[in-house]
């Protein structure tokens, strides 16, 4: 278990900001940064992360919290997971508690949580291969040396060998102590009848892994080197509980960093692609792995990005199935360029061929808007047939009904009009066929869907289900949450001066008239702070920040993250009092109407129970009383405001 020093080491030292910002892009706000929710569709930023609370909040989803709270949301780490990979990132030691584990806690470790282990272990037995073995180095590191690369670039992207023997791997995870059962789940072993001590499935291959965004080892991809064999090519890691090929491009892990500071990703097509690129010092490219490219892994490219280019071979047999990609890419609002080599060339090879400069300068100079990319290769095949060339004119403007931006799509007809010496009317009546076209194909596709929804029911007004009382209480546990060391200058009912903090002064009051918490939740951190109180501790939103409970540090997000907080009101001359400078008359306040609320829901109970009650003397006396208490109150409300 990680002890409670290192957790607060790591809790002082991490910074939300640099944790999100290799997640989503993030822009300066005021005080904050903004960026697009990275679990959230959406076209306008409402993700807000606040780096003087280390804090971050997404108000499209309403998930919010801590860095390390985002990296369990994103990643699906377990909170000791999040804590040891930003411990990782920082640098720092992680101590732990010499105590023996609990049955119940041997157990909690999860087949997804021996996926990731297993993984790591063989990543670590394949490189071991490839730099430490005479099989390794004679076959699979001579390969890399013939491909040019060199060896920091090997150890950047962990490649690896798996060797002849056909169990090697297997026997050596079985010696560990992994079982047959998780070997087989994790696709890296396979146990056919007739091999019963198992057949590794990368054998006589070279090892690609792949990684997750944070560096997690997801699966592999192998590439055999014998020509004489009758097998793929390529193998890759099948779908897992971890690994799911369309939510994955290779080469994220070592290139997000790069993307976000250029501001552009370049999209490949293979694994060497990308290597070879990171090694010519090009480091913001990424692949889809060989498959077609999928929302999934667009929206990935867009957290650190809207801009991609993609590179082609010069004689990519696939040039044309691509065209599905772009209209894919263009409905995400992305925004598209494409790069064609020479014939001949890959961007491995154009790579190695050429420095960084010219490379760099290629790309940036030769890489076309997608109108002109979509021209080239249709009108070459429509060439002097009108018809041809309209259904080519037809596709481009297919492609242009994808773009979700209106005046993009008006300056791309404009383009395509000026191009084809065609009407900007006749483009746009074509335009509106093609979405029509698009908008019915969405439609038919969730008929199914609609059709087989439950008849909604009558829903109630919305003043029925509003508890003023929760929300008042809601506001009580914010205010603890925000400003809960804060002293406030009081007096008494002798009129003398006297200090109480935000917490004590709350508190005392839901002791005082022993109020009963709605929220399950807020019950639970009022517990905390009164536990606080007891050992002369004031527990605010720091102290549950490092709490292992995303619910709290959710609840955390909430309280001191708003949305308004990012307006910069000052430029337009608009100045007003903030919640802190005005914070003794609203905790008064809160509390004053929280004590006024409660007061009606026992007069309402007690109404409500007259007519079971044999004699009603006693509780129309204490409804009186309780009348005349809240009378005073509202005069008290009054005063303050």
């Amino acid at each position: 278990m990680i002890s409670k020093a290192t957790i607060d080491k790591i809790f002082s030292t991490i910074r939300v900001e640099e944790i999100v910002g290799e997640y989503v892009q993030l822009k300066r706000a005021g005080s904050n940064f903004k960026g697009l929710s990275p679990f959230h569709d959406e076209k306008t930023p409402s993700f807000v992360v606040s780096p003087s609370k280390q804090i971050w909040k997404d108000f499209s989803s309403g998930k919010g919290g801590t860095a390390i709270s985002f990296l369990m949301e994103i990643e699906n780490f377990t909170y000791p997971e999040a804590l040891r990979h930003a411990a990782k990132k920082y640098g720092i030691e992680i101590e732990e508690d010499k105590r023996e584990y609990t049955e119940e806690e041997k157990q909690q470790q999860t087949d997804k949580e021996l996926l990731y282990k297993i993984h790591e272990v063989a990543n670590d037995f394949f490189q071991h291969q490839l730099f430490d073995t005479e099989e390794g180095r004679s076959i699979g590191y001579s390969y890399f040396k013939e491909r040019e690369l060199r060896d920091e670039i090997i150890r950047k992207f962990q490649l690896g060998y798996s060797p002849e023997q056909k169990n090697a791997f297997t026997e050596f995870a079985l010696d560990k102590g992994y079982s047959k059962d998780i070997l087989e789940k994790s696709g890296l072993s396979i146990f056919p009848d007739h091999a019963q001590d198992g057949v590794d499935r990368f054998r006589e291959r070279v090892i690609f892994p792949i990684h997750s965004f944070s560096g997690r080892v997801l699966g592999f991809g192998a590439r055999i080197l014998k020509n004489n064999v009758k097998t793929a090519k390529y193998l890759n890691s099948p779908e897992t509980e971890i690994y799911h090929k369309s939510n994955v491009l290779y080469g994220l892990n070592q290139s997000k960093q790069s993307i976000s500071k250029h501001n552009l990703c370049l999209l490949v097509e293979g694994y060497m692609d990308v290597i070879t690129l990171h090694q010519a010092g090009i480091e913001n490219v990424v692949s889809s792995s060989g498959t077609a490219l999928t929302v999934e892994q667009i929206k990935l490219i867009k957290r650190l990005t809207e801009n991609v280019t993609i590179l082609f071979d010069g004689d990519s047999a696939g040039i044309k199935a691509s065209f599905r990609s772009i209209d894919m890419l263009l409905s995400e609002s992305m925004n598209i360029r494409i790069l064609l080599f020479p014939d001949g060339d890959d961007p491995d090879s154009f790579s190695r061929k050429h420095p960084q400069e010219y490379v760099e300068n290629f790309i940036k100079n030769e890489a076309r808007d997608f109108i002109d990319f979509k021209a080239e290769i249709l009108l070459k095949e429509a060439a002097e047939d009108p018809i041809k060339k309209a259904e080519a004119i037809r596709d481009i403007v297919k492609s242009v009904a994808f773009v979700t931006n209106a005046l993009k799509q008006e300056i791309y007809l404009k383009e395509i009009s000026n191009r084809f010496g065609l009407s900007e009317q006749s483009l746009f009546n074509e335009l509106n066929v093609q979405k029509q076209i698009k908008n019915q194909q969405v439609s038919s596709a969730q008929r199914p869907a609609v059709a087989n929804q439950v008849k909604l029911e009558k829903v109630a007004d919305v003043f029925e289900t509003v508890n003023p009382l929760l929300i008042l209480e809601e506001k009580l546990v914010e205010l603890m949450l925000k400003y809960g060391d804060r002293v406030l200058d009081r007096k008494d009912e002798e009129d003398q001066d006297f200090q109480i903090t935000v917490i004590e002064e709350i508190i005392a009051h839901l002791e005082e008239d022993s109020y009963e918490v709605q929220s399950p939740l807020n019950q639970k951190i009022i517990e905390e702070i009164k536990f606080g109180i007891s050992e002369n501790q004031l527990r605010s939103g720091d102290f549950f920040k490092t709490l292992m409970d995303e619910d709290i540090t959710g609840k955390v997000a909430d309280a001191l993250v708003e949305p308004y907080e990012t307006s910069d009101w000052a430029k337009h001359q608009i100045f007003f009092s903030t919640e802190e400078e005005v914070l003794p008359k609203i905790v008064q306040d809160v509390i004053f109407r929280h004590k006024r609320e409660y007061i009606l829901k026992i007069v309402n109970d007690m109404k409500a129970e007259l007519s079971e009650t044999e004699s009603n003397d006693e509780t129309y006396r204490k409804i009186i009383l309780l009348n005349q208490l809240r009378k005073q109150l509202d005069e008290k409300l009054y005063r303050i405001l």
